[in-house]
C-alpha cells in the first residue's frame, strides 16, 4: 500500500518560515521525481516545486528565492522549506510522487497538509 503522508503546516505570520515534510512508503522512493502542489480556496491547483530523481530542482516563479525542495532517499522523504512566507501562499500543499520522471499527472498523490499565513 502507498502512502505519502505531509506534515509540518501550520499557522505563521507573513515573513515567517514553515518546514513541510512528506514520508512515502509502499514505493521504491529513489525510482520517483517528486514534487510539491498547492490549492487555494477556489483556485486550481499549481505545481510549486519539483525534484528528479537525479535531485534537480525546480521552482514556480511565485516561490522561486523564497522556496527550497529537497529529498532524503535514506529517509523516504521529501522535504519543502518554505521562507519569507507571504498570506498569498496559505493554500493546501501536496506532494506527489512520479516514477521515473516528472509527467502531468503524479502517480501518487498525499493527503495534504494546510499553511495558512497571517497578514
Amino acid at each position: 500500500q502507498v502512502q505519502l503522508v505531509e506534515s509540518g503546516g501550520g499557522l505563521v505570520q507573513a515573513g515567517g518560515s514553515l518546514k513541510l515534510s512528506c514520508a512515502a512508503s509502499g514505493i521504491v522512493f529513489s525510482a520517483y521525481a517528486m514534487a510539491w502542489y498547492r490549492q487555494a480556496p477556489g483556485r486550481p491547483r499549481e505545481l510549486v516545486a519539483t525534484i528528479t530523481t537525479g535531485s534537480i530542482t525546480n521552482y514556480a516563479d511565485s516561490v522561486k528565492g523564497r522556496f527550497t525542495i529537497s529529498r532524503d532517499n535514506a529517509k523516504n522523504t521529501v522535504y519543502l522549506q518554505l521562507n519569507s512566507l507571504k498570506p498569498e501562499d496559505t493554500a493546501v500543499y501536496y506532494c506527489a510522487a512520479h516514477l521515473l520522471r516528472l509527467r502531468e499527472t503524479p502517480d501518487y498523490w498525499g493527503q495534504g497538509t494546510q499553511v495558512t499565513v497571517s497578514s
